[in-house]
């Protein structure tokens, strides 16, 4: 796979008047990420449309400088604010081999939900006790397999359940060894964003509640366990939250259930893990919540509510969710058909909710430039369609364009997060690829699915056809 360079001296232009410039809307876009003189969208100072010519469409890319900056940015706000922190990563949101040396690498922790997320990541290097082992109902194999990882085992499990207290006490005492574990606790706080992705209301799903009791059974349980550790409490509000009030409120719903437990239990707890959820920009209206902003409102709670209970100052553990790595994702797509009828205009793409989603599932909204016309005034307001046989099937309703041509390149900005986590094979389409810029270069860390790929957990075997009639590879870019 040739490797993709920036342009050269000779290429460059010629005073700075001629200089690339930011985007328009450049809070949506990678940090890298420029328009040349002749309004081509550069990633990293590569033109998107001979990314998507070296490597394929639909290609996802992703900016190394955003990544590193974006988690600098909050462990560093933490930091300043707490100084007994950590900043961890969702892994839901997007996790590769290569990001996760990037993690690593950058100091941050891991939240992983499923024996896959946790293999993964071990896989790659990531150490087992830097994890955190989330989710309502963990297969009891999974437990066990993550509990027994080579290096140890996951850091924490995160408890939701008192059925899974006792699933723990068990695995802790057949491994000789107590398992450490959080409780997250439901902390009743409702938030304005989707009904899909609230994880902190009464009715949800999630957590061991307050009211009835069964967060304080959980703990009396787990401190009486010789095979159990409890070290800290955890709770969720909900994701892609513009308000930090409720952030704020999960804090200090924390801070007092710690200093119930020390009074009524003689437990003390050590670690407080308010979750995240942090809220991104993603059309030219929006504007993310700042690191700086998210830091000052949980530190700040937190802080208060030390000092009013007299707690000693817990370990914190944040996880700002989408916010480290979605803008640094960009979707890049083909254009195919135009179409327009009395009342829309149509432009469809080689992708869409195969391999983003969310627009179906939480009316999502998305901006879209085309690549090498991103400073032409829009001439249209078009629809931005998949190939997919949905009619739901659309990536941006309203996509102010150029008239758009069949081959140009189509970008959609701020894709870095549960886009590729959430893909499907939906009408045996294959996975795109992805690609990770770093100074000019572009490297491949997934490659292109194939048709053998999209068939190889079937049987073939019983068949009449030949071998010869057999699936075929076709092009791994």
């Amino acid at each position: 796979m040739p490797q993709l360079v920036p342009l050269t001296p000779d290429d460059a232009p010629a005073d700075a008047a001629d200089a690339p410039v930011a985007p328009p809307h450049a809070h949506l876009w990678p940090d890298t990420a420029r328009v040349d003189t002749t309004g081509r969208l550069l990633l990293d100072g590569i033109p998107a449309s001979d990314l998507l010519g070296a490597y394929g469409s639909p290609l996802y890319v992703y900016d190394e400088a955003t990544l590193r900056g974006q988690m600098r940015a909050f462990r560093e706000a933490f930091a300043q604010r707490w100084a007994a922190s950590a900043v961890a990563y969702a892994g839901k949101a997007y996790l590769s081999p290569a990001l996760c040396a990037l993690l690593l690498d950058e100091g941050l922790e891991l939240d992983a939900v499923s024996a896959g997320e946790v293999g993964l990541a071990t896989r790659a290097g990531y150490p087992a006790q830097r994890i955190h082992l989330h989710g309502n109902f963990k297969p009891a194999a999974e437990l066990a397999s993550a509990l027994n990882t080579a290096d140890g085992g996951v850091g924490r499990v995160v408890v939701d359940s008192l059925d899974e207290l006792d699933q723990l006490a068990a695995l802790g005492e057949a491994r000789g060894r107590p398992v450490a574990l959080w409780l997250r606790v439901n902390p009743d706080v409702p938030t304005e964003t989707h009904v899909s992705i609230q994880t902190g209301h009464a009715d949800t799903k999630f957590g061991l509640d307050l009211a009835s009791g069964a967060a304080v059974e959980a703990a009396r349980r787990a401190a009486a366990s010789p095979w159990l550790t409890l070290l800290g409490l955890h709770a969720h509000a909900g994701s892609n939250l513009f308000d930090t009030a409720p952030l704020a409120q999960v804090t200090q719903t924390l801070a007092t259930f710690a200093a119930t437990l020390r009074e009524t239990l003689g437990v003390i707890v050590s670690e407080i893990s308010p979750g995240g959820g942090v809220g991104v920009a993603y059309t030219p209206e929006q504007r993310a919540l700042a690191p700086s902003d998210y830091a000052e409102a949980i530190t700040g709670a937190l802080r208060a509510a030390c000092e009013r209970l007299r707690l000693a100052p817990p370990r914190l553990i944040v996880e700002p969710g989408r916010a480290l790595v979605a803008r640094a994702g960009v979707a890049l797509y083909t254009v195919g058909p135009r179409k327009v009828t009395p009342h829309t205009v149509f432009v469809a793409v080689d992708g869409g909710m195969g391999d983003n989603p969310r627009p179906a599932l939480y009316d999502a909204r998305y901006h879209a430039a085309l690549a090498d016309r991103m400073t032409e005034p829009p001439s249209e307001t078009a629809r931005v369609v998949g190939r997919y046989c949905e009619s739901g099937d659309v990536l941006v309703c309203a996509a102010a364009l150029p008239q758009a041509q069949r081959g140009e390149t189509l970008a959609i900005p701020v894709s870095g997060a549960y886009h590729l986590p959430m893909a499907s094979q939906y009408n045996l389409v294959p996975r795109p690829a992805v690609i990770f810029t770093n100074d000019g270069r572009a490297r491949l860390v997934r490659r292109r699915e194939t048709l053998d790929d999209l068939t190889q957990l079937d049987v073939w075997d019983d068949l009449p056809s030949a071998p010869s009639t057999r699936p075929t590879r076709l092009d791994q870019r």
